[in-house]
């Protein structure tokens, strides 16, 4: 029995000097990872910034990933809800089930935003536990940084000083840069803007921006030129700065406000490689803010 129990830990357990083979569901999440494990890890991220992180599919390639991960690292809050399960169960890897320690999700480290009054698909895409998108507050992903460093040393004791070292030095670094960064976002504050989906709920409330509508009648429901007028009205009775959308959607709504309304439309990287300059975690920040400045012009 004892025997058998060795045995079955030291399978459990990463195997001195391997290299940790991370699953990562979003690009923010495999960034972060690769930030705290550095040469003692290997990310696969299952998404890019140019998909919408509500509608992937469960393909063959994502369930062989998964069957050979030591960790999932997920959003949770159902942003997954549509494919992860499924790719988890059909990869049957044991380790990396939820509930067992190669499976992490982020957002109960978090306290989340816009949690629904009434649960209705009737009204969109709506997520019961709140607002998934955490990564648009940089100090979401300092909430993230501390437990995933835990987990990673957890499933990886002969590294765990390794995976300390990197967290207490990532920390350090990005508590320097959100000073800055909020330094620099300070014309921000109070500044009125439109949204194309809901999807900066937390960039909002970080930086004091002023969400007054949504081009999405609904979250995830096209808007019909009836309610884009809606919005247009809005913009004529206050006045408006500009209007933000995330890099995986399309531009064709936002443009049509910007141009009748004549404020500017900000396509914003939303995650790690929306866009050139936003190619890793502090590149999503410096970028975010100067192209929200220059939507102030």
């Amino acid at each position: 029995m004892k025997f058998f129990l060795g045995t079955l830990l030291t399978l459990w357990l990463a195997p001195a000097g391997a290299t940790l083979n991370v699953f990562a569901t979003v690009p923010e999440w495999g960034a972060l990872a690769d930030e705290l494990g550095g040469d003692k890890v290997k990310i696969y991220t299952a998404t890019n910034a140019l998909q919408d992180p509500h509608h992937v599919e469960a393909k063959p390639s994502l369930i062989a990933r998964a069957r050979g991960a030591d960790l999932v690292v997920a959003t949770g809050a159902e942003l997954e809800i549509g494919w992860l399960p499924l790719v988890l169960q059909q990869a049957g890897n044991p380790k990396v089930q939820p509930g067992q320690p190669g499976y992490f999700e982020a957002a109960p480290f978090v306290t989340l935003l816009d949690k629904p009054t009434r649960l209705d698909r009737a009204e969109g895409d709506v997520h019961a536990a709140g607002d998934p998108h955490i990564q648009t507050d940089p100090r979401n992903i300092a909430r993230v940084a501390a437990p995933l460093a835990a987990r990673l040393a957890e499933i990886d004791p002969a590294n765990a000083a390794y995976y300390q070292m990197r967290y207490k030095a990532f920390s350090e670094r990005w508590t320097a840069a959100i000073a800055r960064w909020e330094k620099e976002a300070a014309p921000l504050k109070g500044v009125t803007i439109i949204v194309q989906h809901k999807a900066f709920t937390y960039l909002i409330a970080w930086l004091g921006l002023k969400e007054v509508a949504s081009l999405e009648p609904k979250p995830g429901i096209e808007p019909t030129t009836a309610h884009l007028s809606e919005v247009l009205a809005i913009t004529q009775r206050q006045p408006v700065k500009m209007v933000l959308r995330a890099a995986y959607q399309s531009d064709r709504a936002s443009q049509w406000i910007a141009e009748r309304a004549k404020i500017n439309a900000v396509a914003l990287p939303f995650t790690v490689g929306g866009d050139d300059a936003a190619k890793d975690l502090p590149g999503l920040f410096d970028d975010t803010i100067q192209r929200l400045l220059k939507g102030l012009q």
